[in-house]
């Protein structure tokens, strides 16, 4: 494909003239983009499918109607659960001094951002000067700057044991074991591993399978799943507790973060994500919503 129409390697959207360019890109189940990094800033979204993007503190969940933002530099790497339809904007560092520098984070997709995001991966790969174009960037930087952020880092240690045990954790959300049956995995004892737990993440055992289930419950409302199928997968005993759960952390209804099924996909399989334990906040000055407390940009 030639440089005057679309393509769909990354790197010929690093150094275009736009400081917005939009990618469309179609991946297989199960197909894995090893770690790799990019001098622009990401937004990366699918229209359909879900997908899961790690770092090395952290992995995200990204259903539809979801995007993650992941600022330039920082290596990354990408697993799709289900056929994945991913249309990924790379973004001039400095075209959005509003977002953070150091850490990637994920927002919700108003419907005029998922439009105009579809719109801009129509565009040529070296578009020339045109003001239709112009003004998508502008209302698409808006739309980033009015964004909400999620609160749903679960953060990986890096203590191999440990990750290795998060894995496994992660693997079956369902499952109610307590710390000191997840202790004995590793040979310590319970107070050993909750000390592990708090130092190498920052929260302690009960919290981060919290996270960790309310992350995926909200990747699973935003594939179209019922609260009652959510609460089934994640082992929680009721609807009710499972609504509870989000409400206390997010703040409002789950039911705001239902989404619609789309139709011939077969249903992602299970794929957790990271999270922080925080409610959402009031805007800040950026005029954007934030989840916690505000983190160095640099």
């Amino acid at each position: 494909m030639t440089r005057a129409r679309r393509s769909t390697d990354a790197n010929d959207y690093q150094d275009v003239p736009s400081p917005v360019a939009a990618m469309p890109k179609e991946f297989a189940d199960g197909h894995h983009i090893l770690p790799h990094r990019h001098r622009r800033a990401q937004v990366v979204h699918a229209i359909a499918g879900t997908m899961r993007l790690s770092t090395e503190t952290g992995a995200w969940v990204v259903p539809p109607h979801r995007a993650v933002w992941v600022p330039g530099g920082i290596e990354h790497e990408i697993r799709m659960a289900g056929p994945v339809s991913m249309r990924t904007l790379y973004i001039e560092p400095d075209a959005a001094p509003f977002m953070p520098e150091v850490r990637c984070l994920v927002v919700e997709v108003s419907p005029l951002l998922r439009e105009l995001i579809l719109a801009m991966g129509e565009q040529p790969l070296e578009h020339r000067p045109d003001r239709r174009v112009d003004a998508m960037i502008g209302l698409i930087l808006d739309e980033l700057r009015r964004a909400t952020e999620l609160p749903v880092r679960v953060p990986l240690p890096a203590d191999p044991r440990l990750l290795a045990l998060c894995r496994a954790m992660l693997d079956d959300l369902a499952a109610d074991d307590t710390i000191e049956a997840w202790a004995e995995r590793l040979s310590v004892s319970g107070r050993t591993l909750a000390r592990l737990f708090l130092k190498e993440t920052g929260l302690s055992f009960g919290a981060w399978r919290q996270q960790a289930r309310l992350s995926e419950g909200l990747a699973a409302l935003s594939r179209g799943r019922s609260v009652a199928g959510g609460a089934r997968n994640l082992g929680d005993e009721s609807p009710s507790a499972f609504t509870a759960m989000l409400r206390r952390v997010l703040g409002e209804a789950p039911s705001r973060y239902v989404g619609r099924p789309r139709e011939g996909l077969p249903e992602p399989s299970p794929v957790v994500a990271s999270a922080q334990l925080t409610k959402p906040q009031p805007k800040g000055p950026s005029g954007r919503h934030r989840s916690g407390p505000a983190l160095p940009r640099s």
